[in-house]
């Protein structure tokens, strides 16, 4: 705690989102889940869900009006939504061609591929969602934060837009929620990247996350102080962010309220078979065998201190075929750190394997 505490305070950051304006000319695309039957749904709790009566998010504001926050100048992606059960769920849809899926990790949000999006929607249809609790997805104090959840809800958003082809683009979370839904939709996903992330067991924590998970404690540093969020500006990348990168990082978690997923994800960490998550966390070890046949791109910032090269070279284990690129100098936040060498690999790899159906 003390080493958050040291990282953290010298930097905050006075960010404050953009309010809500009900005549906002910004428009807003809403969809139903799809509720066909077809394929086999293991998650029906989230089918036809009634949309949440919870009001828009922050920062649906027109792109054109003035003195905007330096959050939209650098997110100029129009809002979409997907009514779940209990929540609406934002995503970013940019561009045509087939479907990138960008699945993000804690304590970010979708901001997190603001420079990829751009590039690549003229050639690809690129999907960008915000778990619930993150970014500018609804944040309900009553929900289950949990691992089964978030990946009913990637599974419900592939379903209700009929994702097919999909390249799977994971950091973090988003890797191993990302891989639970291609477990679950095997056939929908042709290709893999992914980037300081983990989808198999582990005992590894590093200590200054695990603190954040002390009862009491860890709640009044990840809810109250917003440490984890603040502290990873720094410990996240080996290079100094923006003021806007800072800010944008920053903005969906402004309140005690508003940071619950933060502190959530933190206390979801599957280390034991007691844990909630365990079960779940084992189903997409299990499932990952069977893309062994499919392109994969392993794209790592070395300087991670949590998750390591050592996990990079799990997955190189269990994918011989996959392509590595570790990055020497970037760290977690690789997009931030590295964002055109990502690109570069990225467009590379795309240009080399294209997308063709998944095997029944």
């Amino acid at each position: 705690m003390a080493e958050l505490l040291t990282m953290a305070l010298p930097g905050l950051v006075n960010c404050t989102p953009a309010v809500y304006s009900p005549d906002s000319t910004q428009p807003v695309h809403s969809l139903t889940v799809r509720g066909d039957g077809k394929p086999h749904d293991p998650f029906p709790r989230e089918r036809d869900a009634p949309q949440s009566a919870v009001p828009p998010s922050a920062w649906t504001q027109p792109r054109d009006a003035v003195n905007l926050p330096p959050v939209l100048e650098e997110y100029p992606f129009a809002p979409h939504w997907l009514p779940l059960a209990g929540a609406r769920l934002h995503y970013v849809d940019e561009g045509t061609g087939p479907p990138l899926l960008f699945v993000h990790g804690n304590p970010t949000w979708s901001f997190a591929w603001r420079r990829l999006i751009p590039a690549l929607s003229p050639q690809y249809r690129c999907l960008a969602p915000d778990h619930i609790g993150c970014g500018k997805s609804d944040k309900p104090a009553a929900y289950d934060y949990t691992l089964d959840r978030h990946v009913a809800n990637l599974v419900a958003l592939i379903d209700a837009l009929d994702l097919r082809e999909v390249t799977l683009i994971g950091h973090d979370w988003g890797g191993c929620i990302g891989m639970g839904a291609a477990v679950e939709r095997p056939d929908r996903f042709t290709r893999f990247v992914l980037m300081n992330t983990a989808a198999f067991r582990s005992t590894r924590i590093p200590l200054r996350i695990a603190v954040c998970r002390i009862p009491l404690l860890g709640g009044l540093a990840v809810r109250g102080l917003n440490l984890f969020s603040r502290a990873a500006l720094w410990m996240a990348v080996e290079k100094p962010l923006t003021a806007a990168a800072r800010a944008g990082y920053l903005a969906p978690y402004d309140s005690w309220t508003h940071r619950i997923a933060v502190h959530r994800f933190v206390q979801d960490i599957p280390l034991r078979p007691a844990h909630p998550s365990y079960a779940r966390l084992v189903r997409i070890e299990e499932g990952l065998a069977q893309f062994r046949d499919r392109p994969m791109l392993l794209v790592w910032g070395e300087r991670d201190w949590c998750f390591t090269p050592e996990f990079r070279r799990e997955f190189e284990r269990r994918f011989p075929q996959a392509e590595s690129c570790p990055i020497a100098d970037a760290g977690h936040y690789l997009f931030e750190d590295a964002p055109q060498q990502l690109l570069d690999r990225l467009e590379k790899f795309l240009s080399a394997t294209r997308a063709r159906p998944a095997a029944s």
